[in-house]
C-alpha cells in the first residue's frame, strides 16, 4: 500500500481473525481513515463477529458495519451448513470449508460502500501462501475483481480508480504475525477457528487452527489463542 495515504478513506474487510486485524493495523499505521466492514453470513463460527466489534472499537475506526447476508440459505460449505462437518485433518483439493463466492460477495459490498464514502482503496487480508487453497484468495482473482470494479462503478468510469490492496497475499503466516506484532497487534483479541464456541475458544484441529498455530510456532513466539478444554 502507498505511504502517502494520510486521511484517505479506505474500506477494510474485518472478519475478526488474524489476517484482518493485521491489515487494519497496517492501514491505521499508514494513515488511512478506516471504515471496517464485517459480515454475518450464517457462519457457524459467529464468535468472530464479536471479535470484529472489539477490534473495530479498539482501533477507533470511522465506522463499522456488520452486513447480514445469510449465505446459509444456499449452504454448500462446512462453515454455513450444519450438515457438513468441519474437517479435522488436511484435505486434498479445495476443502469443504470453502464458502461459494464468499470473497466476491464481500468485495462487492466493500466496493459499494467505497463509492458511498468516496474511498478509492479497499483492503483485504487474503493470503495465497499459508491458506486453505481457496480460489478467491489468489492474485489472479483480485486482479480480475479490480478490473471489474473499475468497469462497473461510477467512480471507475469517471476516472477515480478503485484499488484492491492485498498486503498479505505473498506472506507466510509467520511473516504476517511478525508484521502484526511489530504494529502492536494483540492476537489474543482475534478468532480464527472454523468451529469456535460462543466464547471464541478454538478447536485446535481445523485447518484455520493448524495454520495459525504453525505460524506462531515457526516464528518462535507464544500463541495467545484461547482453546477449548480437551
Amino acid at each position: 500500500m502507498e505511504n502517502n495515504s494520510s486521511s484517505r478513506p479506505a474500506i477494510i474487510l474485518l472478519s475478526g481473525g488474524l489476517d484482518s486485524i493485521t491489515v487494519l493495523a497496517l492501514a491505521k499505521q499508514q494513515g488511512f481513515t478506516c471504515y471496517a466492514l464485517s459480515f454475518d453470513y450464517g457462519q457457524r463460527h459467529n464468535a468472530e463477529l464479536e471479535a470484529s466489534r472489539r477490534i473495530a472499537k479498539h482501533y477507533q475506526v470511522a465506522d463499522h458495519k456488520i452486513i447480514n447476508l445469510g449465505l446459509s440459505a444456499i449452504g454448500g460449505s462446512a462453515l454455513t451448513d450444519a450438515r457438513i462437518d468441519v474437517p479435522t485433518s488436511p484435505q486434498a483439493g479445495i476443502p469443504v470449508t470453502y464458502v461459494p463466492a464468499r470473497n466476491t460477495i464481500f468485495l462487492a459490498f466493500a466496493l459499494g460502500w467505497a463509492e458511498v464514502v468516496n474511498a478509492h482503496d479497499v483492503i483485504i487480508g487474503v493470503n495465497a501462501v499459508d491458506y486453505s487453497g481457496y480460489p478467491d484468495c489468489r492474485p489472479e482473482f483480485i486482479k480480475a475483481f479490480q478490473d471489474m470494479a473499475n468497469l462497473g462503478t461510477k467512480a471507475g468510469v469517471e476516472g477515480h480508480k478503485i484499488q484492491i490492496h492485498t498486503p498479505l497475499i505473498a506472506l507466510s503466516k509467520a511473516e504476517i504475525i511478525r508484521q502484526g506484532l511489530a504494529l502492536g497487534v494483540d492476537y489474543a483479541d482475534t478468532v480464527s477457528c472454523y468451529s469456535a464456541d460462543i466464547k471464541g475458544r478454538a478447536c485446535g484441529v481445523c485447518d484455520a487452527c493448524r495454520l495459525r498455530a504453525a505460524g506462531f510456532q515457526n516464528l518462535g513466539v507464544d500463541d495467545p489463542t484461547h482453546y477449548r478444554p480437551k
